[in-house]
């Protein structure tokens, strides 16, 4: 009997591990996801206010339509797993860096639609990356669910950033 009691605990304990180690991987998807949801939404706002062009306002509109939905939804799910999503006061660093890059190109349309491209392809690939590797299933389903609305947007950020001169492909 003490041997099969040993065999349970190690087995509990190996599970709950493993356990641990998929939850700090999806745990980190949420984390970046949530930041990179929470900076489109604040970008958004920047360029309804900075923007001068109409496609450029109405693209900035349907990110902050459609990325607050998703960060609505992930904070949900993170909070019934009790994963972490990442807060306006995190993204302080990265907002003033982007405001940087803003600020050297020919004008804040450009800008703006060459950052979306480039935001919209990275948040792709942390995406891809969690459809591919992730362990918890409800995350797993979110990121299969959101993938091909950020792909929509990664075409619309290209086509708003050749029409704008910009120089991202």
């Amino acid at each position: 009997m003490p041997n099969a009691l040993r065999t349970c605990a190690l087995t509990l304990l190996v599970s709950l591990a493993a356990q641990g180690a998929f939850a700090a991987q999806d745990d980190a998807f949420v984390e970046d996801a949530s930041a990179k949801g929470v900076a489109e939404v604040e970008a958004g706002k920047l360029a309804q206010e900075k923007g001068s062009a109409a496609d450029v306002k109405a693209f900035a509109d349907m990110m902050i339509k459609d990325h607050t939905a998703a960060n609505a939804k992930l904070k949900t799910i993170a909070d019934a797993k009790n994963l972490k999503v990442s807060d306006s006061a995190e993204l302080m660093d990265k907002a003033k860096a982007m405001i940087l890059e803003l600020r050297g190109a020919k004008s804040f349309d450009q800008a703006y639609a060459n950052n979306q491209v480039k935001a919209h392809e990275a948040t792709i690939e942390i995406f891809e990356k969690e459809i591919s590797e992730g362990k918890d299933a409800e995350v797993k389903a979110f990121a299969t669910e959101t993938l091909p609305k950020l792909k929509s947007h990664l075409e619309h950020a290209k086509t708003l950033s050749e029409a704008h001169a910009g120089d991202a492909k």
